[in-house]
């Protein structure tokens, strides 16, 4: 499942390019609380259909009986106008908020943008597609669009003559390890907006995959990691259970820029590793501090979709820069309850921490 900003752009970009009208809606500012965040996109064709959100749906079913006949008949009072874009505003009474199912007190202003130049759409998607992060700006007397590559990712900026709003390509994910674990966990991770690589040498688990959409490689996992190229974008998460593989890909991951770099195993499993890795490679202790062991926040899963969720939790608060409290963390809250140690070595499976 691709990322929903990008799949909001070449819906748009498909839409225009065969004579279609559109707008673009842009959350820019937000009062209290609101269903989505500033930055948040969905485009409206003229058809009525929809990609993307601004709301927890109320909103958008305003903008198609606002903007389309797909509510009203043949209502020629309903159309997507043309000039320059536009603000609206929701939720400024409380009645209204009721209405539109906004959070009591929240209200959100939006930027409409009426027919999106084409050629634009499909040159910002053609380079998020190629994994650059790219501001788009708008210019507000007249909407005209322009692109520019940006180095580091940035908040939506909304200025007296111009809206800019910065786009990244997809977060990505790599697994090590091919088991029933990564099943759960590439499926999560699909449905969170992130491309998955699952990577596993061994072909008796890599023709065991089931999960569509996945790329599944068979090399192996130090050289698979090379040629990822983990960004800030990116993790690396080693659920094999066996040094061989996991700590080849470890060890490379902790030279890159990747978000979150961890690993499935026990908590005397992750102090061996970070034993093993610090006498025999000498990694440093700050790259073995962002070496994240044993993996996902505690809530006392057992099953591996049940891990899963840990895990992908985990992955997800690091990506939105949430601060976990400590209490959360595997080992701690295991110790905390004096929880048996497993022992790795003779687990069946290999799921439990």
């Amino acid at each position: 499942m691709e990322n929903l900003d990008v799949m909001v752009l070449k819906t748009l970009r498909d839409w225009r390019a065969t004579g279609k009208r559109a707008l673009l809606a842009t959350v820019v500012r937000t009062w209290g609380s609101s269903p989505r965040p500033v930055g948040s996109i969905m485009a409206l064709c003229e058809t009525g259909a929809v990609v993307g959100s601004v709301s927890g749906g109320c909103i958008e079913d305003d903008l198609i009986y606002q903007f389309t006949q797909a509510y009203s008949g043949k209502d020629s009072n309903k159309a997507i106008p043309s000039g320059p874009p536009s603000f609206i505003k929701y939720g400024i009474t409380a009645d209204e908020a009721h209405r539109f199912g906004l959070p009591c007190g929240g209200t959100l202003e939006l930027l409409l943008e009426y027919d999106p130049d084409a050629s634009a759409l499909n040159e910002l998607v053609a380079a998020l597609e190629s994994g650059k992060l790219m501001q788009r700006s708008v210019r507000l007397t007249d909407g005209m669009a322009t692109l520019s590559a940006s180095a580091t990712p940035a908040e939506l900026v909304l200025s007296q003559t111009e809206l800019t709003n910065t786009f990244g390509p997809e977060y990505r994910m790599l697994l090590i390890g091919a088991g029933q674990l990564t099943e759960y966990l590439a499926t999560m991770a699909q449905f969170s907006g992130f491309a998955v690589t699952v990577c596993d040498p061994r072909e008796e688990y890599r023709s065991a995959w089931s999960v569509p959409g996945v790329t599944v490689v068979a090399d192996m996992p130090d050289d698979v990691v090379i040629a990822f190229k983990p960004d800030r974008r990116s993790c690396v998460i080693a659920l094999t259970h066996d040094p061989k593989l996991d700590d080849l890909a470890l060890l490379e991951a902790l030279t890159t820029d990747a978000f979150y770099v961890g690993a499935i195993g026990s908590r005397r499993n992750n102090e061996t590793r970070h034993q093993r890795m610090a006498d025999h490679f000498s990694v440093s202790q700050q790259a073995l501090a962002r070496l994240r062991g044993p993996i996902g926040i505690y809530i006392g899963s057992k099953t591996p979709p049940e891990i899963a969720v840990s895990v992908m939790a985990e992955v997800l608060a690091v990506k939105n820069s949430v601060v976990l409290p400590r209490e959360m963390e595997v080992a701690l809250a295991k110790n905390e309850r004096a929880v048996p140690e497993n022992n790795d070595t003779n687990l069946v499976c290999g799921v439990a921490r």
